[in-house]
C-alpha cells in the first residue's frame, strides 16, 4: 500500500522528467534552432534572465484570471442552482446556454475591446465567459439528478421544496461543484492568456505576444510554462478544498 502511494506521488515528476530529459536529446541530436523548437535547457536559461519580468507578468495574469473566476463561480452558482431547480428554467435555459458556449471566445475579445478598451476588462471578462458554463452545469446537474423517491419521502415528512433542495440538493452539489472548479479555473487562465495576446497591454499572454513576434521561442515558452505552474497551483489548491470539505464523497476511494 505504502510503495503504491509513493509511486503515486512521484510518477508525475518521473514521467515529467522523463519528458525532458527526451526533449532535450532530441533538440540536440537534430540540431533545431531554438527560434524554432527550444530545448528545455534554454526556457530555463530565459526563467533565470527574465525571472523578473516573468513574475510580474504571472502576477498580473494571476489577479486578472481570480477576478474573472469569482464572478464566474458567482454566476455559474446562481445559474445552475436556478436551473436545477426548476424544470422549466432547464428547458428554457440551457440549450441557449449550450449554443453560447459553442461560440469560440477567441471571436469575442475584439467585441469586448470596442466595449471596454485595451487592458484590463477583457481579459476579465474573456476569463468569467469561458468559466462559468462549467460551474453552472455541474450545480444544475447534481440538483437535476436529486432521486425522486428521496424528495417523495422528504415531502411526506413534510418538508417543502426549498428544504428538500438546501438540505440535501446542496450537499449532493458540493461534489460536482468542486469537480468544476477544478476545470473551469484551468479554463479561466485560458481566457485570460488569450485576452492578453489579443488586446492586452501586459501579461503573460502579452509577453507571450511579444516574445513570439521576436522570435524569442524560449521566452515564449518560459511563459507558457509559468502559465502552466499556475493552473496547476490553483487545481491543486482546489483538490486539497475538495478533500478537506467533501470526504465522505469520496470514502469509497480511501482504500486505493
Amino acid at each position: 500500500m505504502k510503495v503504491t502511494k509513493n509511486f503515486e506521488r512521484f510518477a508525475p515528476l518521473a514521467v515529467l522528467a522523463l519528458t525532458l530529459l527526451i526533449w532535450q536529446i532530441g533538440v540536440m541530436l537534430f540540431k533545431v534552432p531554438d527560434f524554432i523548437f527550444p530545448a528545455p535547457w534554454a526556457i530555463a536559461k530565459e526563467f533565470v534572465e527574465f525571472k523578473g519580468p516573468l513574475l510580474e507578468a504571472a502576477w498580473r495574469t494571476l489577479w486578472v484570471t481570480l477576478l474573472g473566476f469569482a464572478l464566474a463561480i458567482f454566476v455559474g452558482v446562481l445559474l445552475g442552482f436556478l436551473i436545477g431547480s426548476s424544470r422549466m428554467a432547464y428547458a428554457a435555459l440551457y440549450p441557449l446556454m449550450v449554443g453560447f458556449n459553442a461560440v469560440p471566445k477567441a471571436a469575442i475579445v475584439p467585441i469586448l475591446v470596442v466595449w471596454f478598451g485595451i487592458g484590463l476588462g477583457p481579459g476579465i471578462v474573456t476569463a468569467f465567459l469561458i468559466s462559468f458554463f462549467p460551474i453552472t452545469v455541474n450545480i444544475a446537474t447534481g440538483l437535476a439528478t436529486l432521486e425522486p423517491e428521496l424528495e417523495d419521502v422528504l415531502r411526506v415528512l413534510g418538508a417543502k421544496r426549498w428544504d428538500v433542495l438546501m438540505k440535501v440538493g446542496l450537499p449532493r452539489c458540493m461534489p460536482y461543484f468542486f469537480g468544476s472548479l477544478k476545470i473551469a479555473i484551468t479554463l479561466a487562465f485560458v481566457g485570460t492568456v488569450l485576452a492578453e495576446m489579443t488586446a492586452g497591454d501586459s501579461g503573460i499572454g502579452a509577453l507571450i505576444q511579444t516574445a513570439g513576434s521576436q522570435q524569442r521561442l524560449p521566452l515564449a515558452f518560459a511563459g507558457l510554462v509559468t502559465i502552466s505552474i499556475m493552473a496547476m497551483v490553483m487545481y491543486e489548491l482546489f483538490s486539497f478544498v475538495e478533500r478537506h470539505t467533501t470526504a465522505w464523497a469520496h470514502r469509497g476511494q480511501a482504500n486505493h
